[in-house]
């Protein structure tokens, strides 16, 4: 119930004060009740996605390796996705030569003739040029003569431009360099399977009228 009584302005004013004093009081109780309340709350367990970018295409073509580093298998294994031949290679020149120009070669011997190689209506030859490791063509008739077309491989150089026209490649200073190299290799190549008698004599019943073109 309330009831009046008679006080003095100091007694009242003492009071006023006593009563801010209980309701600060009280004011840091619910805050300090806040704070624990919020303290207590519950945790969960979230699941974090992570994304890891992993760097595709960073394997070196097998023609950037160097020879020794490359095994029979891979050998024949490219060359069969090459070529699209059933059978693997009989031989293969791998090298790379540096001076005025630079280039890299991979030439392969195949086992067998085909069929239509003396037709006239046949590619006359089935060296692929690269330059920087991008295809520029499969027919480029000057990097290798005419009665080699059975050899098959890439030739990959930097001393090319991109946009090179076939025109401007008939007369390009590069080419009639890769040229004289690959028929040096191939004929190195040819004298290492005169090593093996049996490698040899399945090379000259496929391919010894290339040879005799290649004399005369």
């Amino acid at each position: 119930k309330t009831t009046e009584k008679e006080v003095t302005d100091d007694e009242a004013e003492e009071e006023t004060k006593e009563e801010s004093k209980d309701e600060e009081k009280k004011e840091d109780e619910v805050k300090i009740e806040e704070v624990e309340e919020k303290k207590v709350k519950k945790t969960k367990k979230v699941k974090e996605v992570t994304q890891e970018w992993e760097v595709l295409n960073t394997t070196k073509a097998l023609w950037e390796k160097n020879a020794k580093d490359v095994t029979k298998e891979e050998y024949a294994t490219f060359y069969k996705n090459l070529t699209n031949d059933w059978e693997e290679h009989l031989s293969v020149q791998h090298y790379h030569s540096e001076g005025n120009f630079e280039f890299t070669a991979l030439l392969f011997c195949p086992k067998r003739a085909p069929f239509d190689m003396f037709e006239p209506k046949k590619k006359l030859n089935n060296i692929k040029l690269y330059v920087n490791k991008v295809f520029i063509m499969d027919n480029c008739t000057d990097i290798i003569p005419e009665w080699l077309n059975f050899i098959k491989g890439l030739v990959d150089t930097k001393d090319i431009p991109l946009n090179i026209s076939r025109e401007s490649l008939q007369q390009n200073r590069v080419l009639k360099v890769i040229k004289k190299s690959v028929v040096k290799k191939c004929l190195d190549m040819f004298e290492e399977l005169s090593k093996n008698k049996e490698d040899y004599a399945t090379f000259y019943k496929n391919f010894g009228k290339n040879l005799k073109l290649g004399i005369h």
